[in-house]
């Protein structure tokens, strides 16, 4: 792998983003963004994009717990395709069911003040995404 994997934990507030390392097997967080409008994410996004020569973008999907998808993943999918558009890259989505409960331990494990978790877990949750997708792409 040479391209890097952008990765996007979309949310209604923030969007968390992580990015791979080259080789494609580490995952590293890069920011949590704070929405602004939709233009305006979209832009960040494919700037992103461009300064880490990502080669696809990857977008946390969240499902129900039975695995169905509801209304806020029809509006990830929508988000993260005129994302990828604008980015004339490749969306792919990845099940984020727990993502941010592994974040959010992590964190807690690691000590931080509640504060200081509220403005990490997004952009860890995008890091745990990332990794997870990494980690079943180099199984294969």
């Amino acid at each position: 792998m040479t391209k890097r994997v952008l990765a996007l934990d979309v949310g209604t507030v923030r969007i968390g983003i992580a990015v791979s390392d080259p080789t494609g097997l580490i995952a590293q967080p890069v920011e949590n963004y704070t929405r602004v409008s939709r233009k305006a994410d979209i832009e960040h996004i494919r700037e992103l994009a461009q300064q880490y020569d990502a080669g696809m973008i990857l977008s946390g999907l969240p499902k129900l717990l039975d695995g169905s998808e509801g209304e806020q993943a029809a509006k990830t999918r929508a988000f993260t395709e005129r994302v990828a558009r604008a980015c004339e890259l490749d969306a792919v989505y990845w099940d984020e069911r727990m993502t941010s409960i592994v974040a959010e331990s992590v964190l807690i494990d690691a000590g931080l003040s509640r504060a200081k978790r509220k403005s990490a877990i997004d952009k860890l949750a995008a890091t745990v995404i990332l990794q997870s997708w990494l980690d079943a792409q180099n199984r294969e």
